[in-house]
């Protein structure tokens, strides 16, 4: 029997490589692209369902009516600088927003101590409170439906701030001193 001699290596082709080399430079491509495609897309389709759900929570808190008996997110009251003290009860808010401005309504009761605690912490005091003064307006008090009948111990300010801090109309019922109820509308203004 004869020796078969060995074939010769492939040939390279006219780019100078083996026709393996093709192969896995061709695949190497072929992968690099997938992945600079790939993982955007994937990103993209993440951050549009985390955006959808986003979305459909606002919707669903925006297209409630009327106070929402809880406190509003801490976020909310960072942004519209409402702080609502510690062991205040009663609380329920109700946010507005269009392309001139945004609004929360907020409502809690507290003790005297809550209250100068909530006055000092909104950059005012006791003494800036106007007897007999409802601060906020007939237009926002309808909107989540609050009235202030004449027979209460109204007193009331209004702490205005340059922008784009929001400027607050702040309500306080006294007629139990220990526990006045506090009505604050806060517009914020881009």
């Amino acid at each position: 029997m004869t020796p078969t001699p060995a074939s010769p290596p492939p040939a390279p082709g006219p780019t100078g490589e083996t026709r393996a080399q093709t192969i896995r430079r061709r695949w190497f491509t072929a992968l690099v692209i997938v992945l600079l495609i790939g993982i955007p897309a994937g990103y993209l389709a993440v951050s549009a369902e985390q955006s959808r759900s986003s979305g459909r929570d606002k919707e669903a808190e925006s297209s409630a009516s009327g106070l929402r008996d809880s406190w509003p997110s801490k976020m909310k009251r960072r942004v519209f600088e409402v702080p609502i003290p510690a062991h205040s009860r009663d609380v329920a808010y109700f946010e507005t927003s269009n392309w001139k401005s945004s609004r929360l309504y907020v409502r809690f009761t507290t003790t005297g101590a809550g209250l100068d605690t909530f006055l000092g912490d909104s950059g005012t005091s006791r003494s800036a409170l106007e007897p007999g003064a409802v601060t906020v307006g007939d237009h926002e008090a309808g909107v989540v439906g609050w009235t202030f009948p004449p027979d209460r111990h109204w007193s009331g300010t209004t702490h205005r701030q340059d922008r784009p801090r929001p400027t607050r109309d702040i309500t306080v019922d006294l007629t139990d001193p220990a526990a006045p109820r506090v009505y604050v509308v806060s517009t914020a203004t881009p």
